[in-house]
């Protein structure tokens, strides 16, 4: 199976005497199906390794790839627009838009990729709430619904389009114990049920042990990684 995402000898550095390094010579990939855990200490590299890959930030020197292209050649607009193709992101807040519903957030991605008819986007909109357990809310605005809630209507909104690769911020930092899990099973549900590859940066030993792939990072670097059987 080939990989989704694959990052070689990849470093990312700020300028600085001497710079700081972030990320220093990681190598991995990550295929479809899977849901991985980068874990770390604070300060290790992992939220600027989950930039990388989601080509939000560019490396310093190494390749990213996507599919098996390079993507070190493209410029703002070309990765862009592969971002929001192809990659769905989650973060620890969930920067929704308050003066819109939770439908209305969810179609954003798919009116922005411009693909779809106005009333399929709503009607898939509208399922994918109703997938995460919240078809009766979706006319209310982010300040009526929980904090569960809306870090399910983001992930709702993430997977707008279908991505191939979700990649989470600390998804579950705000959440307690009962909506953690609940996320942390709508991501083995993307991986599993539905072929997408997840990564998800956590400090939540209960993310990370619920992942098939686990990455430890130190100081920037890949120190340990571990599978964990099916």
């Amino acid at each position: 199976m080939s990989a989704i995402i694959e990052v070689e000898g990849v470093s990312r550095s700020l300028p600085g005497t001497p710079p700081v390094t972030l990320v220093a010579d990681v190598s991995l990939s990550i295929q479809p199906a899977t849901f991985v855990a980068i874990v770390g200490p604070s300060g290790c590299g992992k939220s600027s390794l989950l930039y990388l890959l989601g080509l939000l930030d560019r490396p310093t020197k190494g390749h990213v790839l996507f599919n098996g292209q390079d993507m070190n050649p493209l410029r703002g607009d070309a990765r862009a627009q592969i971002r929001l193709a192809s990659f769905g992101f989650v973060f620890q807040f969930h920067f929704l838009l308050p003066e819109f519903t939770a439908l209305e957030n969810v179609m954003l991605p798919m009116r922005r990729l411009g693909k779809r008819p106005l009333g399929e986007i709503r009607a898939k909109a509208q399922a994918l709430l109703e997938g995460m357990g919240l078809g009766e809310k979706s006319a209310k605005t982010p300040d009526r619904l929980s904090g569960g809630e809306r870090q399910r209507v983001a992930i709702a909104r993430a997977i707008a389009n279908d991505p191939a690769l979700v990649l989470g911020d600390e998804p579950t930092g705000n959440l307690d114990s009962q909506n953690s899990a609940r996320v942390v099973d709508m991501f083995r549900n993307l991986a599993h049920e539905q072929g997408r590859a997840v990564v998800c940066v956590t400090h939540d030993p209960d993310v990370a042990a619920a992942a098939d792939v686990q990455i430890s990072m130190l100081d920037g670097r890949i120190k340990e990684t571990s599978v964990r059987p099916r």
